[in-house]
């Protein structure tokens, strides 16, 4: 065993080893994310899922996900980030074999809320061992190629997603995770050091998880269900006070709990701040135009799942080429210019994507899902850089956890507010459409929940042929104008996104304090311990 395996880590790659398994990790979550997209037609058509149910199907992970990251990385800091990552790897994979068996959209959205508390220990323990095992002169790089992996897992995600979906089933997807976790589980076993903070306490904030927890749940189940249930109804006006209330009784508790969830203090950091906003904002407006644009491209458009999977790679492959040179970019010239840049491009390719009209066809979105990519990969990996650097490598698990809860955050919001948007814009151009049409108001109401989706044939098939006719118009009209009407606010976010990166995002990188590069080469000297029992 020494002979054969005891030179592969050592003290001066060991931090690259280390890099690797995050990596794995990451990638899982990125290639589930990726492969939901492409699959959502398909699980539609299986369990007969609204369009508020597939949006539940993305934002019960997403919620899950988004307010129990900053407990994970709390947990991570406190009883060690390794098997805080190493826990949430099993628990992914247990409820994505689950997931796989669902036998009907309640049990799926089960499963991917528990997928959701898996990554929520996984996801800031990968960026707090990324910074714990490098300096701050190379994180730009480390982060660079961990956005990267990112990228290529969510490049294969819409191929392998897509190809398993038309091929074998939508379930199957679901069992890619578990061959991803246990190349996980074993890289991190040999190369991973445990680190945890020494400078804190041990206590948890289960009062702030929970309020925030509901505070959130609260405010996007009003978002998905607005329309359906009404805006001015008690249901959904109620939900809002409440999340309103709630997330204001959070604010007031962390002030006075002894070891709070969330540090306001770290909020006062310019870089770490403005690296909030830009995360929230980013995935705002990526994982909208994702949900949306994978229903239109095999829908309206009619491609199947693997050739819609292949029209997304425009996208994934920029990114995954553009984000390393971006972490590398950002150790030479700071975070600003990037992260400003990239949102711009991100607004120009959703304005462009705004401008789909009843003709169009995929050509017309090849141009904006290249400069999406270009957007994504210029933003994501500066944003993180920017993050992490603000903060000591001993607060790194903390502020992991904070910045990729505003990520989720961000991406659940992103596909609440533009359903809502989508199903309000295009009810009234449906209604408007099969005016004198005749059809009664209550299958108006049917057609309006199938738009964009493969079963409105069905729906339709019990109408006269003309009146059938007019309302396969008017629908597809509707589709395309709530579309373009929720993409193009989704520009007007990423410009906005842009404009405040400039004011918050410091222009040049700020240099590490003495006493963090000389933990953080301690940190690079250090073998794993398990590795180290191993190789000896």
């Amino acid at each position: 065993m020494t002979q054969r395996f005891g030179h592969l880590i050592t003290d001066e790659n060991a931090k690259w080893w280390t890099l690797a398994a995050m990596c794995f990790a990451l990638f899982m979550i990125m290639l589930d994310n990726t492969v939901m997209n492409v699959a959502l037609p398909s699980i539609q058509k299986d369990l007969g899922a609204s369009i508020s149910s597939l949006e539940w199907v993305i934002n019960g992970y997403s919620l899950s996900f988004a307010v129990l990251l900053a407990t994970g990385g709390r947990l991570g800091d406190i009883l060690g980030r390794r098997r805080m990552f190493m826990t949430g790897v099993i628990l992914f994979a247990i409820s994505s074999a689950t997931a796989g068996l669902a036998p009907s959209t309640g049990a799926l959205v089960a499963s991917r809320i528990t997928q959701g508390i898996g990554a929520s220990l996984m996801m800031p323990a990968t960026l707090s061992i990324i910074t714990n095992a490098f300096p701050p002169s190379e994180r730009g790089r480390a982060i660079g190629t961990w956005a990267g992996v990112s990228a290529l897992a969510l490049a294969l995600g819409p191929l392998l997603g897509g190809f398993l979906t038309e091929h074998v089933s939508w379930r199957a997807i679901f069992y890619l995770n578990i061959p991803v976790a246990a190349g996980a589980i074993v890289t991190a076993l040999f190369a991973v050091r445990e680190s945890r903070d020494e400078t804190v306490g041990r206590e948890i904030d289960w009062a702030g998880t929970a309020v925030l927890t509901a505070g959130l749940t609260a405010g996007v189940l009003a978002l998905i269900e607005g329309n359906s249930w009404g805006w001015g109804s008690e249901r959904i006006l109620g939900l809002i006070a409440a999340s309103i209330a709630l997330l204001g009784a959070f604010v007031w508790l962390e002030g006075k709990v002894r070891a709070p969830i969330v540090q306001f203090d770290f909020l006062r950091n310019r870089n770490f701040a403005g690296a909030l906003v830009v995360a929230f904002i980013i995935s705002f407006s990526m994982l909208g135009m994702f949900f949306f644009m994978a229903l239109y491209i095999q829908n309206i458009l009619g491609y199947s799942p693997l050739e819609a999977g292949v029209r997304f790679l425009p996208t994934t492959i920029v990114i995954m080429v553009v984000a390393p040179i971006a972490g590398r970019m950002t150790d030479r010239i700071g975070a600003r210019v990037p992260i400003v840049a990239g949102l711009a491009l991100v607004a120009v390719s959703l304005l462009l994507q705004a401008q789909i009209s009843d003709t169009s066809g995929y050509s017309s979105l090849l141009v904006p899902f290249i400069l999406m990519g270009f957007g994504i990969g210029l933003t994501m990996s500066p944003m993180s850089t920017a993050a992490m650097n603000a903060v000591h490598v001993t607060k790194s698990g903390l502020a992991s956890g904070l910045l990729s809860m505003s990520r989720m955050v961000g991406g659940t919001f992103g596909v609440a507010v533009l359903g809502a948007i989508f199903q309000g814009t295009s009810r009234t151009d449906l209604e408007s459409g099969l005016t004198g049409s005749g059809i009664p108001a209550a299958q108006v109401e049917s057609i309006s929940q199938q738009l964009g989706s493969g079963g409105l044939d069905q729906t339709l098939a019990g109408l006269p042929p003309d009146v059938a006719q007019q309302a396969a118009t008017a629908a597809h009209d509707a589709f395309i104008s709530g579309l373009t009407t929720s993409i193009g606010i989704s520009a007007a976010v990423a410009g906005a996104g842009a404009i405040l990166a400039w004011f918050l995002i410091a222009r040049r990188p700020e240099p590490a304090g003495e006493d963090e590069q000389a933990e953080a080469s301690d940190q690079r000297g250090a073998v794993p311990e398990l590795a180290r029992g191993i190789v000896e």
